[in-house]
């Protein structure tokens, strides 16, 4: 393919794009396939001639689409949602154009600065402390890790290497491996199953600290697991706080926690990968309020902030701890301007060498919506989860099982948890919406988060009578079979 057929075929691509997020709601949210269905439809290896590009194209409505989760359909209301713009789309495709892989400032400058200063932009937008910002001369600064799963080992990693130098400046007869095996880091029971991987890649004990009825973990809940392993001779040195839970978007007392992670030296990691875009709206920033006493904190615009997948900003307060953790210079990675205190080299900040040009997405999605545009489209979010709130309460057979904060509403009809698994199943077999379920405590609940940029108030009404109907025709038949038992 030459610049010329790219051309050509590089607007069919922009047009096939936008038929299909213009018209994806008229196909079917959830995939009709069973595992397997992809291999028999392709050949057993790769071609050895070049076939033509109509040919590849005509197959992607025959192999690629039957296959789908349409994410971004206005009926998908399942996990969280997955940002995606037109803005940033179009980023995207420069981002490939131009396919740097920037891992120091020399091998391209415009992709370590735009990415410096988009997160001095956007930490600026959740009014984050001073300190957290690269500034001209800041000790903090931002970078963008591909996942919240990254941003929390990386967290890990970092504050690992801190305790394991204080430890030993201090008790210099204690070993690396000795240290190691007395180290515990701390998350919530309600926190994402990253934070416990992130221990287990980092090869450090993890506890669950209780949640309360609230689902948050308060400050005496951690102090008195941290006695307690004091007591019994381990190191706590790392606490991961999560605003926004997975399961129920419920948030930790960071007033709380943060001073007593400051008093006994642990790093404090927020995990806000979903709630975090939210922090732009002042009505939300205070949920936020603590950010102050923590090390680093995280949250991908990838989810709410209309930038599509990946882009997980990451900020901490001394950039000298991540890359004291992470530094090697090869010589054929060292450039003459790395000393100067102007040049970031993410590849210290991050598990992979390499890395995209994504601050693109930022700058485009930034400056073609504006702050004003983003809080636009976190506000619709957040008031469609209260009309399906107000909707699912007007209904006595069913319940409502956490505070509606954000976009997330957790729901269930009273009664079994078998009941409700039914309920479930019979909404994703009927394929019409997407659903997907928690638990909370010992209670089977259905989680309906508000995702698609595209989805109103219609799409959620659709959502509750097809549900409520679906409730109706299970009890009816739970009923009938019950007399004729």
């Amino acid at each position: 393919m030459d610049a010329a057929e790219f051309r050509k075929r590089g607007k069919e691509m922009v047009d096939y794009v936008a038929d299909y997020l213009e018209k994806i709601e008229k196909r079917q949210v959830f995939p009709d396939v069973e595992p397997g269905y992809l291999r028999p439809l392709i050949a057993d290896s790769a071609p050895q001639d070049p076939e033509s590009f109509e040919d590849v194209f005509k197959d992607i409505e025959k192999i690629i689409m039957p296959g789908v989760t349409h994410w971004h359909s206005p009926y998908f209301f399942a996990y969280f949602p997955a940002a995606s713009s037109f803005p940033a789309l179009l980023a995207d495709m420069l981002c490939g154009g131009i396919g740097c892989v920037g891992f120091s400032w020399a091998s391209s400058p415009a992709c370590t600065e735009l990415e410096t200063v988009m997160l001095d932009w956007l930490g600026k937008m959740v009014n984050l402390p001073e300190e957290f910002l690269a500034g001209k001369d800041g000790q903090g600064g931002g970078v963008i890790q591909g996942s919240a799963s990254e941003a929390t080992l990386i967290a890990l990693l970092a504050a690992r290497t801190k305790i394991i130098r204080r430890v030993q400046s201090e008790q210099p007869e204690l070993t690396e491996a000795e240290i190691m095996g007395r180290l515990v880091a701390y998350a919530s029971d309600q926190a994402h199953s990253s934070v416990e991987r992130a221990a287990l890649i980092g090869a450090v004990k993890i506890k669950n600290v209780p949640s309360d009825d609230t689902f948050s973990v308060c400050g005496s809940a951690l102090k008195k697991v941290l006695d307690e392993d004091k007591a019994a001779g381990l190191i706590p040195f790392f606490f991961c706080a999560t605003l926004g839970t997975t399961p129920c978007c419920s948030f930790d007392k960071l007033l709380e926690l943060g001073p007593i992670c400051n008093k006994e030296n642990i790093w404090m990691h927020i995990d806000a990968a979903y709630a975090g875009s939210a922090f732009i709206c002042p009505e939300f920033r205070h949920l936020l309020n603590g950010v102050e006493f923590a090390d680093s904190f995280n949250f991908n615009p990838h989810k709410w902030l209309l930038v599509n997948f990946d882009c997980s900003a990451m900020w901490v307060k001394k950039r000298s701890d991540l890359i004291g953790a992470f530094k090697l210079e090869p010589l054929y990675l060292q450039h003459h301007h790395q000393e100067s205190g102007l040049v970031t080299d993410y590849r210290h900040w991050q598990i992979p060498l390499g890395r995209r040009f994504r601050s693109l997405k930022l700058w485009f999605v930034l400056r073609l919506y504006g702050v004003k545009g983003l809080q636009e489209h976190i506000r619709k979010h957040v008031r469609l989860s209260h009309q399906f709130e107000h909707l699912v309460l007007q209904d006595e057979r069913f319940e409502i099982c956490a505070e509606v904060v954000l976009g997330l509403v957790c729901f269930r009809l009273k009664g079994s948890n078998e009941l409700n698994e039914a309920l479930l199943q019979s909404i994703n077999d009927a394929k019409k919406i997407h659903l997907v379920p928690c638990h909370l405590r010992e209670k089977f609940v259905l989680r309906f988060a508000i995702c698609s940029r595209t989805v109103e108030s219609t799409h959620v009404k659709f959502a509750w009578q097809h549900i409520s109907q679906l409730a109706t025709d299970l009890l009816k038949t739970r009923e009938q079979n019950h007399h004729q038992q």
